[in-house]
């Protein structure tokens, strides 16, 4: 498992840029608009991690900004921290037989998110290519929050 990055949700790009990069120092890797959900990310690196972070996309922080308003209360400004694994299904296999509740399947062969005891949402990656869908993962629906 590799470390990858933390997720905070912002509610104005340039006055989060303002004190990510030109305050704290770092640096823009990646920004990409996707339409159809509504939202932009923007990942950030360390300015000893830039390198690093093209190459192997982490360590980063990544900045959500969704179009349409939202309140963010209860922490809900703190998306989650994520991880990518060997093998996506053998994880949520191991952490379900420990008690873990799958919040959002691999149904995709390629994410799932579970929380922490403290309810920090955690997102797995599968690495490289998705893996073929494959029950029971593929029809087992969310459950709770992610």
């Amino acid at each position: 498992m590799k470390f990858l990055h933390t997720m905070v949700r912002v509610t104005d790009v340039d006055d989060s840029l303002d004190f990510y990069c030109n305050k704290l120092g770092m640096v823009e890797v990646t920004r990409n608009d996707y339409p159809e959900g509504r939202f932009t990310l923007i990942f950030l690196a360390a300015p000893e991690d830039v390198e690093r972070a093209r190459d192997e996309r982490a360590p980063m922080l990544e900045l959500t900004f969704n179009w349409d308003p939202e309140s963010y209360d209860e922490g809900r400004n703190f998306g989650h921290l994520a991880f990518v694994v060997d093998d996506i299904y053998a994880t949520c296999e191991k952490l379900m037989a420990a008690g873990v509740t799958i919040n959002r399947p691999p149904r995709d062969g390629r994410m799932a998110f579970v929380r922490s005891p403290d309810n920090i949402s955690i997102e797995l990656l599968q690495k490289g290519e998705a893996l073929p869908k494959a029950e029971p993962w593929a029809s087992m629906p969310n459950t709770g929050k992610w």
